[in-house]
C-alpha cells in the first residue's frame, strides 16, 4: 500500500504526517524547526515518525513539502547580491512604483527597499515597442561590457526585464544566452519566461524577487531531495507545493522560487475545502494559527480565492501597497504577525501590544525553557489553564509555568497595575480581535458575510482561540479536524499537480483578435501538457482557463473564470457576462455603455485530483467517561476566573458523542479549548464540530 508524506515548516514548528491510501496509515508528527539549516527538521522529524509507525520505507510513494524558507529570505533580505537589467530610461521605474501614497496622511510612510540598490539597476540601449516590433535593437557588445561589470561589483543574481518583454522575448532571451556564456556563475531571471505581462513596476519587482532566492532554492530542495534519499533510504518522489495550491516537481520549484513563497498557508485553505466539502460547507473560512503568524482565507462554493498578485515585505499589516508587489497567482487570504510564539509588550503609552514579531523557536516562549524570557500567547494560554503543562506536544516537551508566570508578570502585569491572570486574559484576548478582525476585513473586501462563515480551525494554536474568535466573529459553528496541528501538511495531500501560465494580450472585447488569443491559449496548454507530462500521464491533465478583464481606462482587472469553449467572435456574449457577473459580486453594479477589455489570459493546467481517505471513528455507546482526563481550571470570560472545566482525551472521543461547553478536548499537536457556551458533537472521522449559542438565537 503506497504511503504519502506531507511536510511543512513553519517558523515554529516543522509538521509532518504519513497517510495511506486506505486511511488505515494515519500518523502525524511534530518538531521544532531548525532555522539554521530546516531540513534537519525533516529529516529528523521524518525518521522519527516512520520508526514510531513501524511501515517499510519502500512504501513510501512521495513527500510533498512546503516551507516558508522563502518568504523569510524576502522579508529578512537574506538572497543574493541582486542586479537589475532594464530598458534606458526605466532603470528607477522599481523604486518609482506606481507614484501611489498607500497612506497619505503619513508623512513618515515607508516603502520597502527594492530587492535590486540602485547602483545595481543597469540599463540596455534597446526597445521593443506595445506591438511586439523592434524600434531599437539590443546591442550585443554592450551586454559583453555590462557582464564584466555585474562581476567587478559581485553579482550572484539578475532580473531581466526588458520593456514589452512579455510582446516579444527576443532581446530577453539574447541577453540571457550572453550572460550565460561570460559569466555562468550569476543566477539568471528573464520576466518574458515567469511573468510575461504587462506592467514593468509589478514584473521587475517579481522577477527580483524570483532571482534574489534562486540559489537559496536549489540549494535547499537539491539538498532535501538528497538527504530523503541518502539518509532515510526513501524511494520517494520530493514535490513542493506552489502558493496556488499545487504541486510542482522540484525542479519547477527551484526554477521559479517566487511561486513557492505562500506554500506553506496554502495547505490549509487546501484542506479547509477539502473538509468543508465534505461536511456540508461548501462556504468556510480557514483559519490557520501557528507559531508564528495566524491566516484566514475565505473558501467559496468549495474553491479557495486565487488572486494574480500578492505583496511581501509588507510595512503595514492590513495596507496595500506598502509591500514588494509578486505577479504570481497566490491562494488569497489575509495574514497577520499574531501566532502562539507572538511577543507582548507595554507600549510607550503604556498600551497592550501583542506581535507582530515572534519568540520562533529559538529562544520561543518563556515557557519552553530554552532561554526566551519575553511574554508570548503561548505563556498566556498556559497561565489560562488552556494548555496542560506536562502534555504540550504529547508530553514530548514540557512547559515551564514559573517562567510564563514571571514573564506575564514583570513585563505586562506590574506596568500595568493587573494581576497576572488578568494581564494572561488580556494577552489572549487581544491576540483574538486581532485575528477576527483581520478576518473581517478580509471577507468584507469580498462583499461577504462573515457571520455565515463556519470558521476551520487549523495550526498548533488555531484550535485554543478559534472558539474565541468565532464569538467574536458571531460565527455559526467551528470544525476542528483530527490532526489540527499538522493540518497544512495534511493540505498538501489533497493538491494535484499543476501548473499556471498567463500571457497578456490586449484587445476590446469587441474588436479582439480571436485568432492571436486561441493561439496563445493553446499554446499555454501545450506547455502545461508537456511539463506535467513528464511525471503523470498527459491525457489526465485537466485545463481551466481565465481572464483578466475590465473596463476600457480602469487601472485594475478582474479575474473572470471561462468556459471550455472554442475563443471566437461568438463566445463574446459569454465573456461578456462573466465578466459582468464577476464585477458585480465585487463591486455591487455594473457599468453600462462602457466598453470591456481582456489584458491577460491564464491558464491553469492541472492532473487527477488525489482523494484523501481518512480514518474512521469506532462508534461510541454515549459513555464519555472513558476519554475523560480529569478537570483542570480554565479562565471563563463571563466569569471574570478560574472555574473547572472537563478535560478530554480526543482520540478516545468516539463517533457520536456529544458534549457541553466549557470544555478542553487534547490531542497530541493542538488542544481544543471551549471557555464558553457551546454544543459540541463528533462526526464520524473525529471531526469536533461546535456549534455556538448566540443571544440572537
Amino acid at each position: 500500500m503506497p504511503l504519502h508524506v506531507g511536510a511543512d515548516i513553519g517558523g515554529t514548528f516543522t509538521d509532518l504526517v504519513l497517510v495511506g491510501d486506505d486511511g488505515a496509515t494515519f500518523e502525524f508528527g511534530k518538531i521544532l524547526t531548525t532555522p539554521r539549516q530546516p531540513d534537519d527538521a525533516i529529516v529528523e522529524g521524518l525518521g522519527r515518525l516512520l520508526t514510531e509507525a513501524g511501515v517499510a520505507r519502500d512504501q513510501v510513494a512521495d513527500v510533498l513539502h512546503g516551507t516558508t524558507l522563502f518568504t523569510n529570505a524576502l522579508i529578512e533580505r537574506k538572497g543574493a547580491v541582486t542586479a537589475l537589467i532594464t530598458t534606458k530610461g526605466f532603470r528607477d521605474a522599481i523604486e518609482i512604483g506606481r507614484e501611489h501614497r498607500y497612506d497619505i496622511y503619513d508623512l513618515r510612510m515607508k516603502r520597502p527597499k527594492p530587492l535590486a540598490p540602485r547602483r545595481l539597476r543597469f540599463e540596455l540601449d534597446e526597445r521593443v515597442l506595445a506591438d511586439g516590433s523592434v524600434r531599437t535593437p539590443l546591442k550585443p557588445d554592450a551586454v559583453r561590457a555590462l557582464a564584466r561589470t555585474l562581476k567587478e561589483e559581485g553579482v550572484e543574481a539578475v532580473g531581466v526585464s526588458l520593456i514589452h518583454g512579455y510582446a516579444n522575448d527576443a532581446h530577453e532571451r539574447q541577453v540571457a544566452d550572453i550572460l550565460r556564456e561570460e559569466a555562468p556563475e550569476i543566477a539568471v531571471t528573464l520576466s518574458s519566461e515567469l511573468v510575461p505581462e504587462i506592467g514593468e513596476y509589478v514584473r521587475g519587482s517579481t522577477v527580483l524577487a524570483n532571482v534574489y532566492v534562486k540559489r537559496i532554492a536549489e540549494l535547499y530542495l537539491g539538498r532535501l531531495d538528497r538527504r530523503l534519499h541518502d539518509e532515510l533510504s526513501l524511494p520517494a518522489t520530493l514535490f513542493i507545493m506552489q502558493s496556488d495550491g499545487g504541486l510542482c516537481e522540484i525542479e519547477e520549484g527551484a526554477n521559479a522560487p517566487v511561486r513557492l513563497v505562500e506554500s506553506g498557508p496554502a495547505g490549509g485553505a487546501l484542506a479547509a475545502a477539502t473538509y468543508g466539502a465534505r461536511l456540508g460547507h461548501r462556504d468556510v473560512l480557514a483559519f490557520d494559527m501557528g507559531g508564528t503568524t495566524a491566516k484566514a482565507c475565505v473558501i467559496a462554493d468549495g474553491v479557495p480565492l486565487v488572486a494574480n498578485e500578492f505583496e511581501v515585505d509588507r510595512q503595514y499589516q492590513f495596507k496595500k501597497q506598502s509591500g514588494l508587489p509578486i505577479k504570481v497567482p497566490v491562494i488569497e487570504m489575509i495574514e497577520i504577525g499574531t501566532g502562539g510564539g507572538s511577543i507582548a509588550r507595554v507600549d510607550a503609552m503604556r498600551r497592550l501590544r501583542v506581535g507582530p514579531d515572534s519568540a520562533g523557536s529559538e529562544p520561543g516562549p518563556a515557557a519552553y525553557g530554552l532561554g526566551g524570557d519575553d511574554p508570548t500567547v503561548t505563556d498566556a494560554d498556559l497561565l489560562l489553564g488552556y494548555l496542560d503543562p506536562d502534555f504540550f506536544l504529547g508530553g514530548a516537551m514540557a512547559l515551564d509555568v514559573a517562567a510564563a508566570e514571571r514573564a506575564v508578570r514583570e513585563k505586562i502585569a506590574e506596568p500595568l497595575g493587573l494581576s497576572t491572570l488578568e494581564a494572561a486574559w488580556g494577552i489572549h484576548q487581544l491576540a483574538n480581535e486581532s485575528m477576527a478582525s483581520a478576518a473581517r476585513i478580509h471577507t468584507i473586501e469580498r462583499g461577504m458575510n462573515i457571520t455565515r462563515f463556519p470558521i476551520f480551525a487549523t495550526g498548533g494554536a488555531g484550535p485554543v482561540h478559534a472558539f474565541g474568535v468565532a464569538s467574536i466573529l458571531r460565527s455559526p459553528r467551528v470544525i476542528y479536524p483530527l490532526g489540527a496541528g499538522v493540518m497544512s501538511a495534511i493540505g498538501f495531500l489533497t493538491a494535484p499537480l499543476s501548473m499556471s501560465f498567463a500571457r497578456s494580450l490586449p484587445g476590446r472585447l469587441d474588436a479582439m483578435d480571436w485568432a492571436a488569443a486561441a493561439r496563445a491559449v493553446a499554446e499555454m496548454q501545450d506547455q502545461g501538457r508537456a511539463i506535467l507530462g513528464r511525471t503523470i500521464d498527459a491525457d489526465t491533465v485537466t485545463f481551466r482557463r481565465f481572464a483578466d478583464m475590465r473596463y476600457v481606462k480602469q487601472g485594475f482587472e478582474v479575474r473572470v473564470a471561462l468556459a471550455n469553449d472554442p475563443l471566437d467572435e461568438g463566445c463574446e456574449p459569454a465573456l461578456l457576462a462573466a465578466f459582468e457577473a464577476a464585477y458585480r459580486a465585487i463591486y455591487g453594479h455594473v457599468l453600462t455603455d462602457v466598453p470591456v477589455e481582456i489584458v491577460s489570459w491564464r491558464i491553469v493546467a492541472a492532473g487527477p485530483k488525489p482523494v484523501l481517505t481518512l480514518p474512521k471513528a469506532a462508534v461510541g455507546d454515549g459513555d464519555v467517561s472513558k476519554a475523560l482526563k480529569g478537570h483542570r481550571a480554565i479562565y471563563m470570560p463571563d466569569g471574570k476566573d478560574l472555574t473547572e472545566a472537563p478535560v478530554y482525551d480526543r482520540y478516545r472521543l468516539p463517533a457520536g458523542t456529544t458534549l457541553s461547553g466549557p470544555a478542553i478536548v487534547e490531542e497530541r499537536e493542538s488542544t481544543v479549548v471551549v471557555n464558553g457556551a457551546g454544543q459540541i458533537r463528533v462526526d464520524e472521522n473525529s471531526n469536533l464540530i461546535i456549534d455556538l449559542e448566540r443571544a440572537d438565537g
